[in-house]
């Protein structure tokens, strides 16, 4: 069984390749993305045991994200291809350093997960069962499907992992704020951004955010991602500032699902909270080098040479 299973909708992602508004782009390269098949590819380069459970239409996109993901390692036998949905597809445009993302996966296959795609044997010697915020917004079914990965993740003994990851344009004229912050406070591991903390619970002071996350909530572990100005990253004892590790920015999407890879494999090998934030900070430091969100994630040796002081050699 895997260490750990992702559970979110990955689209096929169209790269312009020329920077301004979509109108004037002619040429598109083709990717994989998706916020927790991410993590599941940065921890399987690390040489963790990762899983992605989702749906993806059965079309030429499903069946490329599907090989993607396989590629890189990830355990995809647990997706389902649906003849009656398609894949999602979103669009990036770049420019001026900014990029904004367009999305086409309303109806997709993903946003008809529901509670009946999960079974207890599915969870069945899983250590963690990652999930984020964009999940139980895309539909009714996956905010129910969301709430019974909770469910079977704590009768199977798993730990859930959960990041907010705050999208405002899935949100529309909805607020779910609460939705979110309810399942953040449920979770055994909370990673999320100081950004994201202060929409939640009011606030971007780091040990305040780690009080009502320990003491309220459920987390034994959380992380604090604040981009190029590090993290802080604790347990119920500990708690560390996680200095930036250097490196030269090229886009910055990827990052924050980077440092989430980072983080869960170092808990998965039992490392400290400290170490496990350090491997948090150089995955996404290294995200940011390509503009793809996972092309820049390290393997296992390059991770290795980042934490001792070593140089990647490149040629």
């Amino acid at each position: 069984m895997p260490q750990l299973i992702a559970i979110g909708e990955t689209m096929a992602a169209f790269t312009p390749g020329t920077s301004g508004p979509l109108r004037y782009v002619q040429n598109f390269g083709i990717r994989a993305a998706g916020a927790e098949s991410n993590v599941a590819v940065g921890m399987a380069k690390l040489g963790a045991d990762a899983a992605w459970v989702s749906r993806l239409g059965a079309d030429e996109f499903g069946f490329f994200i599907r090989n993607q993901l396989r590629a890189e390692g990830v355990d995809c036998s647990r997706v389902k291809f649906d003849d009656a949905h398609r894949t999602g597809v979103m669009f990036k445009e770049t420019g001026a350093g900014e990029t904004r993302v367009f999305y086409y996966r309303e109806n997709s296959a993903a946003s008809h997960l529901c509670p009946e795609d999960l079974s207890p044997e599915l969870f069945s010697g899983v250590k963690i069962v990652h999930l984020s915020g964009i999940t139980p917004v895309l539909s009714d079914s996956c905010r129910a499907m969301t709430l019974e990965a909770f469910r079977l993740a704590r009768q199977q003994g798993a730990a859930v992992s959960f990041d907010p990851n705050i999208r405002r344009k899935l949100w529309g004229n909805h607020d779910y704020a609460p939705l979110i912050r309810d399942l953040t406070l449920q979770s055994e591991i909370v990673l999320l951004g100081l950004d994201e903390a202060d929409t939640l619970f009011g606030t971007t002071d780091p040990d305040r955010i780690f009080d009502l996350l320990f003491e309220k909530g459920a987390a034994r572990y959380a992380a604090i991602k604040d981009g190029g100005n590090g993290a802080w990253a604790a347990d119920r004892t500990v708690r560390e500032k996680i200095p930036p590790y250097p490196c030269r920015p090229v886009e910055p999407i990827g990052a924050g699902d980077g440092f989430n890879a980072g983080f869960l494999t170092g808990i998965l090998q039992g490392k400290d909270v400290a170490a496990a934030g350090r491997m948090g900070a150089v995955c996404g430091a290294l995200a940011t080098q390509t503009p793809g969100d996972v092309e820049g994630y390290p393997d296992a040796a390059q991770m290795h040479s980042a934490l001792t002081g070593g140089k990647i050699t490149f040629r």
